[in-house]
């Protein structure tokens, strides 16, 4: 990748361009032709670099359930389990990590009307787990995956020490952090969304094509003109139903071949401020109070990458020294089993029950 690879990765990483002609808006800003731009994001993704690009919707704002599955196996189970796991349409993160008990750690999501403890309960017995943990999201701090692909370093996606507070500060459209109000008041409160709102979500939640109007098909699709469909994007974000549109990278092609989940054991009347404190750290993509287990007194998690370990050792370190706290376990992926998006009113999840009919999945 050249100087200009890395400027298209890092800006298609911030909100990609909802105008007619995004490839040409990046072109001019970066110096090249529309078709140019094309041409290097189509081999950027030949090379899996570039995962894709689309809208990010919010799975609990869609009314979709959701958690953290930490799971342990044999050694020899692993592999099997995982792509057992994998099956499932609502499983969009599955990683091996090594670093305590538990080595395989997957997110897991269903629709409002099927029973999400049932549905992982099923899979463990299925897949041989020896024990199996749900950790759902009980406070956000910090989500925004961003890698700058320039200066080599894990960041993240708007947001600055200044917007954390300790009053939660002002509410910002779209907002990534607990820093904003609105996000940490309502980022688990499902909103009502129509037929045809699903429809929208459906196709803008697909790989943007690399064509020079790209957004036309998915407009004519919905009966709508182009301006009308960015119109509805954005009355998705102010909704909070929609982050933003934009790129996932594949963090290991892109250079970030260290990935660390790093959990501290944080007294709870410190939760919140610790919490902040750890969220300000730019290297910090994720950052989340989860509950503990007699075996797993660790509530805050955040997920941190790097070019090597050492550099998310000394990530590591500066958040120690930041908030004070020195209980922690950092686990390093070994292996990345699934990542993609959580796709939403798709007919996939009935399909899973109908083909592995598992009787405790309970569905209401």
């Amino acid at each position: 990748m050249d100087i200009i690879d890395r400027k298209l990765l890092n800006m298609i990483q911030s909100p990609f361009p909802m105008v007619d002609q995004p490839y040409q808006q990046l072109g001019e800003e970066v110096g090249v032709s529309e078709q140019e731009v094309i041409d290097r994001l189509t081999e950027l993704k030949r090379t899996n670099v570039l995962r894709q690009i689309s809208a990010i919707f919010d799975t609990r704002r869609l009314g979709f359930k959701t958690t953290l599955v930490a799971a342990a196996y044999e050694p020899d189970q692993l592999h099997q389990a995982a792509m057992e796991i994998n099956k499932h349409p609502g499983v969009s993160h599955n990683y091996a990590r090594e670093g305590s008990y538990y080595n395989l750690w997957f997110t897991l999501a269903v629709p409002p009307e099927h029973d999400l403890a049932a549905t992982a309960g099923y899979m463990a017995r299925k897949t041989g787990a020896l024990e199996q943990r749900l950790m759902p999201t009980k406070r956000f701090f910090k989500i925004g995956v961003n890698f700058d692909m320039v200066n080599k370093k894990g960041s993240s996606f708007n947001f600055s020490p200044d917007d954390v507070k300790a009053d939660k500060g002002d509410a910002k459209a779209g907002g990534e952090n607990a820093a904003d109000t609105g996000a940490a008041d309502s980022w688990n409160q499902a909103v009502p969304v129509t037929d045809f709102e699903k429809d929208a979500i459906r196709g803008m939640q697909e790989d943007l094509a690399l064509v020079p109007r790209p957004y036309d098909d998915t407009a004519k699709n919905l009966g709508l003109t182009t301006e009308e469909l960015f119109a509805l994007a954005k009355d998705f974000q102010e909704r909070r139903i929609m982050r933003r549109y934009s790129a996932v990278l594949h963090h290991r092609r892109s250079g970030f071949k260290a990935n660390a989940m790093i959990v501290w054991k944080v007294p709870e009347d410190r939760a919140e401020e610790v919490g902040l404190t750890m969220a300000a750290h730019n290297a910090v993509t994720h950052c989340y109070e989860r509950p503990t287990f007699p075996d797993w007194p660790y509530t805050h998690f955040t997920m941190v990458h790097a070019t090597t370990p050492e550099g998310c050792e000394e990530i590591n370190n500066e958040i120690s020294e930041a908030t004070g706290i020195t209980e922690r376990l950092v686990l390093y992926s070994t292996r990345e089993y699934k990542k993609t998006r959580v796709r939403y009113f798709v007919p996939d999840y009935d399909e899973y029950l109908e083909v592995e009919k598992p009787d405790a999945v309970i569905t209401t």
